[in-house]
């Protein structure tokens, strides 16, 4: 009765430790995974969420000191007595000719 039950107090033994190295293999291999993720996202030259962020509420700074600047100018015209200056359009729109292929030879 006694050996029976030393065999199950090892067998437990045994699953325990199975159990833990499994863990631990497990959490090594999820480690690995993430630093192989990092190094494949680093390589592909992606900004982050921070960055983003920066950058949007830089360009929505300029816009805003943009319109301001628009009327600061409009207002000046308007006081000057000089009729309003349009906005020329920024590109060139493309000409609606096609060309035509050179022929080889010619």
């Amino acid at each position: 009765m006694q050996s029976d039950k030393r065999i199950f107090d090892d067998f437990s033994k045994f699953l325990n430790g199975v159990a833990g190295t499994v863990a631990g293999m497990g959490r090594e291999a999820e480690a690995g995974f993430r630093e192989r993720t990092r190094e494949w996202v680093a390589g592909m030259d992606l900004v982050s969420r921070e960055e983003f962020d920066a950058v949007k509420q830089m360009a929505a700074t300029a816009r805003a000191e943009a319109e301001e600047l628009k009327a600061r100018v409009a207002a000046l015209e308007t006081a000057a007595g000089k009729p309003k200056a349009t906005a020329k359009p920024a590109v060139k729109a493309p000409s609606k000719a096609k060309a035509t292929p050179r022929k080889k030879g010619a």
